[in-house]
């Protein structure tokens, strides 16, 4: 089990305090449906799987799968899945993710979960490094995090010590919730090319944010778009708040 541990990415949270602290940030309703992806040894499955709530648990190791069987597979509302949770479709309902999920799979997951239309909000133990990054926590913002700011917030709830896992990874892990907005920051119609805009911006020609746009847009304009936005001109790209790239976007997103 010890190799295949490493080849999965597999640690195993057995921190009874860090399982309830997941749970609780999920925020999830009584009824909720849960999707897991990587159940693993079932500590998080079963304290998700309670009350009311529908659970649909995947586990890619086979052993693990039988294993979780054996030990939960009779509880009500829980669902076990063989098989990779990538390669699963997502429910046509609301639903939440919630999972402490392989850092060599961070990215492909939340990328599952941003593409997902019912998802209501994913609460994903990564690695600290990443929660920090795709939160700004460090004062620089990344593309995802940006171009998704209109539909979810990204939040950092907290870090949780490599102790509370075996094997013991080499780095600390952190709770990122990704939360899909009741109302998004702009009209369905307008997201498409929020997002064309970002990635432009994002290109890094002229090696600042301004210099970037101004090949596109008059100078003069892309200057008083930085002045109502309250952003530095001479700022790189990723220390453009989301926020001033809503308003970046208002001032020049249609010219």
């Amino acid at each position: 089990m010890a190799r295949r541990r490493k080849t999965l990415s597999q640690n195993f949270l057995h921190d009874t305090a860090a399982v309830r602290r997941i749970v609780h940030a999920g925020a999830l309703r009584p009824d909720a449906l849960v999707v897991e992806p990587g159940a693993g040894q079932g500590a998080l499955t079963r304290h998700l799987a309670t009350g009311g709530r529908r659970v649909i648990a995947y586990e890619i190791d086979p052993g693990l799968a039988a294993h979780l069987s054996r030990r939960l597979g009779d509880r009500p509302g829980l669902r076990l899945v063989r098989g990779d949770f990538l390669r699963a479709h997502a429910p046509r309902e609301p639903f939440a993710v919630v999972g402490n999920i392989p850092y060599s799979r961070t990215t492909d997951i939340v990328r599952w979960c941003l593409a997902a239309p019912q998802l209501t909000s994913a609460t994903l133990l990564t690695q600290l490094e990443y929660a920090r990054k795709f939160t700004g926590d460090r004062g620089r913002w990344p593309l995802l995090t940006v171009s998704t700011w209109p539909e979810f917030e990204w939040h950092l709830l907290g870090r949780v010590g490599r102790e509370s896992f075996t094997p013991v990874p080499r780095t600390d892990s952190a709770v990122l919730r990704i939360e899909r907005r009741g109302r998004p920051l702009l009209p369905p119609d307008r997201l498409h090319a929020y997002r064309g805009f970002v990635a432009h911006g994002f290109t890094g020609v002229g090696g600042s944010l301004a210099a970037t746009l101004s090949r596109r847009h008059r100078t003069g304009r892309v200057r008083a778009a930085f002045a109502r936005a309250d952003a530095d001109a001479s700022a790189p790209v990723g220390l453009v708040t989301p926020r001033q790239w809503l308003t970046l976007f208002a001032e020049l997103g249609d010219r």
